[in-house]
């Protein structure tokens, strides 16, 4: 029998009809994944030292990373992988460390094993709803929070970090970000002053493409240069990053243009309607920043 911090340890009491019970692996003795381990009971939410018997078995996190193999000695390794952290663990430790607050500290106020804290910070989990709730508790913050919701509220809501650093974002980095498709923003000029839209974007061979309708506002973009912007917020890890385009806009006239770019299309445009005309921005130029903590 082999677990990862996280995973579920399940005895199913057959053979004497007892109830099953089931509970979270908060604990390791031995750097491969060996019993004992360290449970925390889902129906008494107690902590106990259980050595499994035959009628137990490991539920296994979907997200959980094999073991590695590591150098002589380092246990950790062994025992966690080396995958990355996931979201939910990437915003325990911002709120932790926005807290200044240590790992062992935080692990006490929650009341569970500092290894555990560890490797939500570093690795993907799927923790319990009673372990969100002792780490929100002891970070003075939300379950929501952790798992990065209030997605109905305007971002940039929370404290800025202790120490941003604004990164300047090369070419390269802007274009990656760029062509993750999504909805950006686009700036034009309209009889009626300065407006930006948003609109479902898509970037094909370099260029910024949207379809809307003639009339429509982001139908004015077209034989001007025009301002298209995407961003990425998140609030509880208080950084994110924002790419701007700027060059000329165009509609795209050639058929075979047309049908590829709507054979491409990842989604028809949130806001409904006949929008059939597409519209490329050419980037002449291309430019991204970055706010990450002083420390990366």
């Amino acid at each position: 029998m082999r677990a990862h911090l996280g995973d579920q340890l399940v005895i199913e009491n057959r053979a004497t009809g007892a109830p099953r019970r089931d509970g979270e692996i908060v604990g390791l003795r031995h750097a491969d994944g060996s019993p004992p381990y360290e449970v925390r009971w889902s129906d008494t939410d107690e902590v106990t030292l259980v050595f499994p018997g035959p009628d137990a078995h490991v539920r296994h996190l979907e997200q959980a990373p094999e073991p590695s193999p590591a150098r002589a000695g380092d246990e950790k390794g062994a025992a966690y992988g080396t995958s990355g952290p996931g979201d939910i663990g990437r915003r325990v430790a911002a709120e932790r460390v926005g807290r200044h607050l240590t790992r062992e500290e935080t692990a006490r106020r929650a009341g569970m094993a500092p290894d555990y804290l560890a490797y939500l910070e570093e690795h993907p989990a799927d923790p319990t709803l009673a372990s969100l709730v002792r780490l929100a508790d002891a970070l003075g913050t939300t379950v929501t929070a952790l798992r990065g919701g209030g997605s109905d509220l305007p971002p940039g809501q929370g404290i800025a970090l202790p120490h941003p650093r604004l990164l300047q974002l090369g070419p390269d980095e802007c274009r990656a970000l760029l062509s993750t498709h999504g909805v950006g923003r686009v700036a034009v000029s309209t009889p009626d002053g300065p407006a930006v839209v948003p609109v479902n974007y898509e970037v094909v061979d370099r260029s910024v493409t949207f379809r809307t309708a003639p009339e429509s506002v982001p139908a004015a973009a077209v034989g001007n240069d025009v301002a298209f912007e995407v961003d990425h917020v998140d609030d509880a890890l208080r950084s994110g990053w924002s790419v701007l385009v700027v060059g000329p806009a165009r509609v795209v006239t050639d058929p075979g243009a047309i049908r590829r770019l709507t054979e491409r299309a990842h989604t028809r445009p949130w806001a409904g309607g006949a929008r059939e005309m597409w519209v490329a921005i050419e980037p002449r130029r291309l430019t991204g920043r970055r706010i990450v903590p002083a420390g990366e």
